[in-house]
């Protein structure tokens, strides 16, 4: 029965991308295609990081965009006296030592408290983050530079794509593949799943719960860093609070479309609320909707899935 349900899950899936794909070509809506597709990945990264730590804790981490912000003001700090690929180094380290900090510093010592705690806990952090960011660095946006500079390596249905925005595809697909990987066939990656699962029979293997816990906190927060130092480029510039501002909500909303247990889910998930936001913004049909038409698509969206299946298309019932 497990297997008929995931069985599913993937022809509601394909079904779905299938059906959004040919509808856009059929409507003229090629760009929005392609830009979706750029723009959700960016989304996926984020979406990753909640769904790893909510795969092994139960947590909604709610600074998960912030590791990507420090990631950028760092890189952009450092680019300043140090060769890019450095300061990208530098950032991404920052990012992952942040994560520790959070998980050691208001992780662990509410390790056993109720999950709304945490979720407040780490609400908390992003907001002091944010504070932090202001009050160094004040309320102004910075320009940021791209790894790869060239911005027209070649079209795709009308779009030009740059290195950049390659670099940040590739990346994510082989991470989510890795990710997908590690938690299946690795020691370590099925003992994270232990843990959330049976936490006293993790420990009583010899296995310690609370190191797992730092270990996985280490990799959401590497993903968000990831995402930032590879997305917010592409925009021009950034400011305080940048990825909890403008990619934490879609990116939540992508761990829920994919389904909150599901890596490649994720990844997914990031790329159909990137192309619906997309056509949101350039499709005629939706230009008299007052506000953020391409939000307002997003959730209608989210809850056809969820009411035709709760679980998300990728993700496991119960």
């Amino acid at each position: 029965m497990d297997r008929l349900r995931e069985r599913q899950g993937q022809v509601i899936t394909a079904a779905v991308i299938t059906l959004l794909v040919l509808v856009l070509l059929a409507t003229g809506e090629k760009e929005s295609l392609v830009i979706g597709v750029i723009t959700g990945s960016a989304y996926g990264f984020l979406a990753l990081g909640l769904v790893l730590i909510y795969k092994s804790s139960g947590v909604f981490n709610f600074a998960q965009g912030e590791f990507g912000t420090v990631a950028v003001y760092t890189l952009y700090l450092l680019h300043f006296d140090v060769p890019y690929g450095f300061a990208l180094l530098g950032a991404l380290g920052v990012a992952v030592l942040m994560g520790v900090v959070v998980e050691r510093l208001v992780v662990r010592p509410l390790f056993d408290a109720p999950r709304v705690t945490l979720l407040v806990a780490t609400a908390g952090v992003a907001l002091l983050s944010i504070a932090v960011q202001i009050w160094f660095g004040e309320a102004t946006a910075r320009p940021v530079g791209r790894a790869l500079p060239t911005l027209d390596r070649f079209t795709v249905l009308g779009v030009q794509i740059s290195d950049q925005r390659l670099l940040l595809l590739g990346a994510l697909a082989i991470l989510a593949g890795l990710l997908a990987w590690f938690f299946n066939k690795t020691n370590l990656g099925l003992a994270i799943l232990g843990s959330s699962q049976e936490p006293t029979a993790t420990e009583l293997m010899g296995i310690s719960v609370k190191r797992l816990s730092t270990i996985v906190w280490a990799l959401a927060a590497l993903l968000g860093g990831l995402a930032g130092v590879l997305a917010v480029p592409e925009t021009g510039g950034f400011a305080p609070g940048v990825l909890t501002v403008a990619f934490l909500i879609p990116a939540f909303t992508a761990a829920v479309l994919g389904g909150m247990t599901s890596l490649p889910g994720a990844f997914l998930g990031g790329v159909i609320v990137g192309v619906v936001e997309a056509v949101a913004t350039s499709a005629p049909i939706f230009e008299d909707i007052p506000g953020s038409p391409g939000t307002l698509l997003v959730f209608v969206v989210l809850l056809i899935v969820l009411v035709a299946r709760p679980q998300g298309l990728l993700g496991k019932a119960g």
